[in-house]
């Protein structure tokens, strides 16, 4: 097994918009190693979000090659595709994307559902998750009845459940005050302290700056790639 858990090579993506084609990605070579904490910024319309759900294997680019774990993703069928964003990726969005009428164990086991294990297996792992965010009171409880950083907090232990190869995190903090924000990346800093892959997407400097390597994208071209 490589030390890069990601490594795409020449990626492009383009979108027809009726007779016009709109080039997003430009030939994006990038590496990232396994136990890496990166940050992905850039101005609106750069194609940070684009390069994003190919990372997570939730879109596919027009050409060019993206090996995750050192398998070739970029050619695998939509099923194949739907097994590796369960397996490997976990995935954490601005809006949460909780399901309201259940409890806040239950939407963090859903993923092992997909899995295909046993309903005692769900509901240790998904305890043992919950602890680990700092919810093992609030393991009954719906949506509705948690805070927004609460929420996010289970939204990230059921990115976790699975024990993927990466964290994907799309504008993480986007719809936190500035208080929960900081708890939220501190989560984020303990998960990569523990050794996970982190990868975010934010427009938000000091977000940035938990990152390890912020990488700056414009015009659907790398214009930068530091470490911090």
């Amino acid at each position: 097994m490589s030390e890069n858990v990601i490594e795409i090579r020449n990626i492009i993506r383009d979108f027809k918009l009726g007779q016009e084609t709109v080039h997003v990605l430009k030939g994006i070579d990038l590496d990232i190693k396994r136990g890496d904490y990166v940050a992905i910024m850039g101005p609106s319309g750069s194609g940070k979000s684009t390069l994003m759900n190919i990372l997570g294997c939730l879109d596919t680019p027009t050409a060019g090659s993206y090996n995750l774990n050192d398998k070739d993703v970029s050619k695998l069928s939509d099923d194949d595709l739907a097994e590796i964003r369960n397996t490997e990726i976990g995935f954490v969005f601005q809006t949460f994307n909780l399901l309201p009428r259940t409890t806040a164990l239950e939407n963090v086991a859903l993923p092992m559902i997909y899995a295909g294990a046993s309903k005692k297996e769900r509901i240790a792992r998904a305890s043992t998750v919950l602890t680990d965010v700092g919810l093992d009171d609030r393991m009954d409880h719906k949506p509705n009845q948690l805070s927004g950083g609460q929420r996010q907090r289970v939204a990230v232990g059921r990115a976790l459940v699975n024990k993927p190869s990466i964290i994907l995190a799309d504008e993480p903090t986007g719809n936190l005050d500035s208080k929960t924000s900081l708890e939220i990346m501190q989560l984020f800093d303990e998960i990569h302290d523990k050794g996970n892959t982190v990868i975010m997407v934010t427009h938000e400097e000091e977000v940035a700056q938990h990152a390890r390597r912020v990488i700056r994208l414009r015009d659907g071209m790398i214009e930068s790639d530091k470490l911090n």
